[in-house]
């Protein structure tokens, strides 16, 4: 039994003759009589017999006619539905993402993504940039939107979407609070706290220490952003935190932010896929919206 045979089933039930049930399905009359038959041999019932020259369901036809209508459904709904997958990209977008663009940046655009694209359902893996991105080469994430330095990437497609500055984050309490411009000998005998190893953040701060000679104190090492800025508050250190990730407390003057003085390494949000020829529809989908809205 197929489902061909199940469609040829109900065809033939409201029409007269096979030849009228064929010249409705677009198939010749043997067609017909040969998927009727292998039905009947498949049960082993007969399902339609002949009367005054016309075509009439036996009750065993009858039995079978509403389980084949509801099969037939049930596939024509599993085609259209993958014919959405497939044409439309409905489906899951498995987003890996680092720390900073999760919290800070992917929600409003996420948002406007699935506005725009209701049958894609995002599912987003937070790790740190280094985790999100193995993730994309052991195929477990479709996209990656993570913190970089600005470096090549010869495996993947980068895509950098926005800069993502580190600054200086102080209690403004501190006495170098009140100052507009640091400098790198302002801070040689100040404590701070550092993101945890294996950070693009940390990575990046370290760089900057080590290029600018400066040989920091650090007094603790933490595992999040929320953390690091409730430790400043409190008069703990000197946090080096991505600008936009208390861009609200600075507004509000619960922090302080100030430019890392010295060179200063550029770090961006990029958007990161694999190289390869065709991507899930999705995915493809929302490489596209991310360009339009954020390529720099």
């Amino acid at each position: 039994m197929n489902v061909q045979q199940l469609r040829v089933l109900q065809k033939a039930a409201s029409c007269r003759t096979v030849t009228e049930a064929a010249a409705e399905l677009g198939l010749k009359q043997p067609t017909v009589s040969f998927h009727l038959r292998k039905l009947e041999e498949a049960f082993g019932v007969e399902l339609f017999r002949k009367q005054a020259g016309r075509l009439a369901l036996t009750d065993a036809g009858e039995g079978l006619l509403p389980y084949a209508r509801k099969i037939t459904a049930l596939v024509e709904e599993a085609e259209q539905l993958m014919k959405e997958y497939r044409e439309q990209g409905r489906g899951k977008l498995r987003i890996g993402a680092s720390y900073t663009p999760a919290t800070y940046f992917l929600p409003a655009y996420l948002a406007e993504f699935q506005q725009r694209f209701p049958n894609a359902l995002p599912l987003l893996t937070v790790k740190q940039a280094g985790g999100a991105l193995a993730m994309l080469h052991g195929y477990e994430v479709d996209v990656a939107v993570v913190s970089l330095p600005d470096e090549p990437y010869p495996d993947l497609n980068v895509v950098k979407l926005t800069d993502d500055e580190l600054k200086l984050a102080l209690s403004p309490r501190h006495p170098l609070a009140s100052r507009k411009k640091i400098s790198i000998e302002d801070l040689r005998r100040e404590p701070f706290l550092v993101h945890e190893t294996g950070s693009t953040s940390r990575e990046l701060s370290e760089s900057w220490a080590k290029e600018n000679g400066l040989q920091w104190h650090i007094r603790m090492e933490l595992g999040a952003i929320e953390t690091i800025k409730e430790s400043v508050k409190h008069g703990i250190g000197i946090g080096i935190l991505p600008w936009r990730s208390f861009l609200k407390e600075a507004g509000a003057g619960e922090l302080v932010m100030r430019d890392l003085p010295g060179h200063v390494r550029r770090r961006t949000i990029s958007l990161a896929f694999r190289k390869e020829e065709a991507l899930v529809p999705q995915a493809s989908q929302f490489i596209s919206f991310m360009r339009s809205k954020l390529e720099v």
